[in-house]
């Protein structure tokens, strides 16, 4: 085998790992909202306890990000990797035994590890595929956005065979194929040469991230950026049984349809990126993530447009925000401070969003005010993005000015 083809096999291995990795960071979360019915009916839970079961997990995204960006930085990727997936896995199969407080602690030990795993993509995409940062980004927001499909879609009918409890224990199987593929590729606690680590600039290099102006015009475009997605993911089957008059099933199902077609949004934005300037690529992506609220607003009955072009949207957007991390942070472990920083602010208002959303509802007594709330909220995450690209930008073409042109005879 040659170094080249022996290169394609390593950088085959790490791309599968990282997939099978990613594909296990969305779908966790959304398994329990299909069955939540069931659980609270044998649990005997009130409304306000079953909600606890489906958005602790964004809750812990903000609290403990910061811990997680310590942990990735002082044990590195491999070991925070293997850490992400025994946590899902010990998380799931005690979310799904006991009572209650049970499958609360199940909950917290789920959202935690996610939160590794949320921190730790930006720098394995950083550093092991630097070369192709906006295609493997799309490749593993597309698999996230794929496992968050798969429990939509198959969890309720699958817990109409076999219950609820197995049910959501059935996800074990995807960690379990997850952690032999990240131990196969990484190891256990390998390190690389250059592994993110604690060293004695660290003090002085993690001011320098926070000091960045773009940090912070990407926490805010990202902050508006998950407080519409998971506003809309929470809402978004309630307001169409009211506003389009979809059964419950049928409205449950638009949920489904958001989710999937940020598979194609996470294919789709590699390619794009590689067409379009960037300011031209996030104003466009911005125009039809707000087609979404918009949409809604003036014509309901078209739903299954509105939800398919906001679908793509966010996980497109998702991907260009951390496509922009990836590439002008600096450096793998800047990358994930950088990261750390921004999704620790962006969750804290994530984690409000749809309790917001619901209290605004419930005062304005419909839907028109909430829908111009996400749309007015999308519309602040399109200004801040656009300044914010301007970083990749001066990214590539200061990559441009320092490559030699080839001098011919």
């Amino acid at each position: 085998m040659t170094a080249a083809s022996s290169r394609d096999v390593r950088r085959g291995l790490l791309l599968s790992a990282l997939l099978l990795y990613a594909l296990n960071l969305r779908g966790p979360i959304t398994a329990m909202a299909p069955v939540i019915g069931s659980v609270s009916t044998d649990l005997h839970l009130t409304a306000a306890s079953a909600g606890l079961l489906t958005g602790l997990p964004v809750l812990c995204y903000a609290l403990v990000t910061p811990l997680a960006a310590t942990l990735v930085n002082r044990a590195g990727t491999a070991l925070a990797g293997t850490a992400t997936l025994l946590g899902i896995l010990v998380g799931t199969v005690l979310r799904s035994t006991g009572g209650f407080a049970t499958a609360l602690v199940g909950t917290v030990v789920i959202g935690a590890a996610i939160t590794i795993g949320n921190v730790a993509v930006p720098v394995v995409v950083a550093r092991d595929f630097a070369s192709g940062v906006g295609g493997v980004m799309g490749a593993t927001t597309a698999a996230m956005n794929g496992g968050a499909v798969i429990t939509t879609i198959g969890m309720a009918p699958l817990a109409a065979v076999i219950g609820w409890r197995w049910a959501l224990v059935s996800w074990s199987v995807v960690v379990l194929v997850g952690l032999a593929a990240w131990w196969r590729a990484y190891g256990i606690h390998r390190r690389t040469d250059d592994e993110p680590r604690t060293t004695p600039d660290e003090p002085a290099e993690r001011p320098r991230v926070m000091r960045r102006p773009l940090t912070w015009l990407l926490v805010v475009t990202f902050a508006f950026q998950s407080a519409s997605y998971y506003a809309v993911s929470a809402w978004l089957p309630t307001l169409l049984h009211d506003e389009a008059g979809l059964s419950r099933t049928g409205a449950g199902a638009a949920a489904a349809l958001f989710q999937g077609f940020g598979i194609l949004g996470g294919v789709l934005a590699p390619l794009a990126m590689a067409r379009l300037r960037p300011r031209a690529m996030t104003v466009l992506v911005g125009l039809v993530w707000l087609a979404l609220p918009v949409g809604l607003l003036l014509a309901p009955t078209a739903w299954s447009a509105w939800a398919s072009l906001g679908g793509v949207a966010q996980a497109a957007n998702y991907v260009v925000i951390f496509t922009v991390v990836s590439t002008v942070a600096g450096s793998p472990a800047a990358a994930g401070r950088m990261s750390a920083v921004i999704q620790t602010a962006g969750y804290v208002l994530a984690g409000v969003a749809p309790s917001a959303l619901g209290a605004i509802h419930t005062a304005s007594a419909g839907w028109r005010v909430p829908l111009l709330v996400v749309a007015v909220a999308l519309t602040l995450m399109v200004a801040a993005h656009t300044v914010a690209i301007g970083a990749l930008v001066r990214h590539r073409a200061a990559v441009a000015a320092a490559t030699p042109v080839p001098v011919r005879d």
